[in-house]
C-alpha cells in the first residue's frame, strides 16, 4: 500500500522532537509494563502449589491477563487522545505498582486473580507510551522513535520469561512481582522528572464518541486494515514459536530448565534490537521494501528452527531472524499508520494492537494443538504457513496498489487524437 500523505493538523507545530534520553526512558517503561503479563508463564507450577490450585485451573491466569489486556486496548488506550497523556501514563503506572504489590503479597486466591486481571488491564500503558512518543516526535524522526520504543516492548516480552524463571529459581515466584513493582515505581519517578509537558492538541469528542471513532477508523483508513492484518499474521507466527518452544526444549533429549529455556529470550532480544532501524527506513519512504524483505526473512526463519533436534544453534539462529523480521514489520506498520492521522495516535494504536492481540491468542492456541497432533515438525509447518500467508497478502496488496497508481496516472485519451 502507498505511504499515505500526512495531513496537516493544528497540533503539528514544529517542535524539537524527543531527546534520545527520553526515548530510551519510554522504551524501558514500555518494556517493563508489557512484561508484567508474561511473567506468569514460567511460574504457573509454583503459583499452583502456593495457592493449592490444580494445574488445569491455574492456566486461567494467562487467559485472564490477556483478555483484560485486550479490553484495556479498546477502553483505556484511546483516552490518550482525550485527556492529558502525561497524567494518564503516571496514574496508570501507579495503579500498576499497587496491583503488582498485591499479587506478590496476597495469600487469597480470589484477590490474586483480581490483581492479575488488573495487571493485564493496566499493562496497556505500554501502548499509551508508544502513542505519546509518536505524538512528541518530529515527523522526520517519528519512525526512528517508534522503532526504539517498540523495541523496548518486544525485548520486555522476550526477557520477561528469563527474569521470571531466574528469580523464581533463586528466591521464589513472588519476588518477580515485587521486583517489577519496585522498577515500575522507579519508572514513575523518572517519568515525572523527564516526561515532556508538551501536549499535542486533543480531540473534543466525549468518551462514547471516542470509542465509536476507533471502530470508524477501520472503515475510513485502508492502510489501517492492511497493516492490521499484517500485524495479526506476524504476531500469530511469533506466538506459535514462543508458546510451543518450551515443549521440545523441556522434554528429552534436551530436558532444559525454565531458566535455560527463558535464556533463549536473549537471542530474540538481539533480533529485536537489530530491527530498530526499520523505523528509519520508513521515515525515508522505504516502508514497503522493508516490509517485503522482512516477511521473506520471517518465512525463511522456520527452516533452521525446524532443525532444533540436530543442534540448538539452528534454533538460536532462527529465533534471531524471526524476531528481527517480526519487529521490523511491526515498527514499519506503526510508522506508516501514524502518518495518516497525527491527532488520533492513541486511537490508531488501540485499533492496530487489537489485531496484535487476536494474532497472539490465535498463535498460542494453534501451536499447542498442533504440537499435540504432529509434534515440533507440525508447529514449524504451521508457523511457515502463517508466514507465507503474510508474505502473499502483502504481495497481492502491493500488486493491486501499483495497478491503481498506474490506472490513475495513465494519460486521458481524447477522441480524434
Amino acid at each position: 500500500m502507498n505511504t499515505p500523505i500526512q495531513q496537516v493538523h493544528p497540533s503539528s507545530k514544529a517542535h524539537a522532537g524527543m531527546s534520545q534520553l527520553v526515548a530510551l526512558l519510554f522504551a524501558l517503561c514500555s518494556g517493563l509494563s508489557v512484561a508484567s503479563i508474561y511473567y506468569a508463564q514460567p511460574l504457573l507450577d509454583a503459583m499452583a502449589l502456593d495457592f493449592r490450585i490444580s494445574h488445569s485451573h491455574i492456566g486461567v491466569i494467562i487467559t485472564v491477563t490477556q483478555v483484560c489486556y485486550a479490553l484495556g486496548l479498546f477502553f483505556l488506550v484511546p483516552l490518550g487522545d482525550l485527556i492529558n497523556r502525561r497524567k494518564l501514563i503516571i496514574v496508570q503506572m501507579l495503579f500498576s505498582v499497587a496491583a503488582l504489590l498485591v499479587v506478590g503479597t496476597t495469600s487469597s486466591s480470589f484477590i490474586f486473580f483480581i490483581a492479575m486481571a488488573l495487571v493485564g488491564l493496566l499493562a496497556v500503558n505500554t501502548q499509551a507510551l508508544v502513542a505519546f512518543a509518536a505524538a512528541l516526535a518530529a515527523p522526520s524522526e517519528r519512525g526512528r522513535i517508534v522503532g526504539l520504543v517498540t523495541s523496548g516492548i518486544v525485548i520486555g516480552i522476550l526477557l520477561a520469561r528469563t527474569v521470571a524463571g531466574t528469580l523464581n529459581d533463586w528466591i521464589g515466584w513472588r519476588s518477580v512481582y515485587l521486583f517489577s513493582a519496585s522498577l515500575t515505581l522507579l519508572g514513575v519517578v523518572a517519568l515525572l522528572l523527564l516526561l515532556p509537558k508538551h501536549e499535542p492538541q486533543r480531540t473534543k469528542l466525549n468518551y462514547a464518541q471516542l470509542l465509536i471513532s476507533v471502530i470508524q477508523l477501520y472503515r475510513e483508513l485502508p492502510i489501517l486494515r492492511v497493516r492490521g492484518v499484517l500485524g495479526m499474521l506476524i504476531f500469530t507466527a511469533f506466538s506459535i514459536l514462543w508458546t510451543a518452544m518450551v515443549l521440545p526444549l523441556s522434554a528429552p533429549p534436551f530436558s532444559l530448565s525454565h531458566t535455560a529455556i527463558g535464556a533463549f529470550g536473549l537471542a530474540g532480544a538481539a533480533g529485536a534490537l537489530a530491527a530498530a532501524r526499520a523505523g528509519k527506513l520508513a521515515d525515508r519512504g522505504l516502508g514497503q521494501r522493508t516490509t517485503g524483505f522482512s516477511l521473506l526473512l520471517l518465512l525463511l526463519s522456520w527452516l533452521p528452527i525446524g532443525f532444533v533436534h540436530q543442534s540448538l544453534w539452528f534454533l538460536i539462529g532462527g529465533v534471531i531472524v524471526l524476531d528481527l523480521a517480526v519487529q521490523a514489520v511491526h515498527v514499519t506498520n506503526q510508522s506508516l499508520i501514524y502518518q495518516v492521522r497525527p491527532e488520533a495516535q492513541s486511537r490508531l494504536t488501540a485499533a492496530y494492537m487489537i489485531f496484535y492481540s487476536v494474532g497472539s491468542a490465535t498463535g498460542s492456541i494453534a501451536s499447542t494443538m498442533m504440537y499435540a497432533w504432529s509434534g515440533w515438525t507440525g508447529v514449524c509447518w504451521l508457523g511457515a504457513g502463517v508466514s507465507a500467508a503474510a508474505f502473499l497478502f502483502w504481495a497481492i496488496d502491493r500488486y493491486l496498489q501499483r495497478n491503481i497508481i498506474q490506472s490513475s496516472c495513465a494519460p486521458i485519451q481524447h477522441k480524434g487524437n
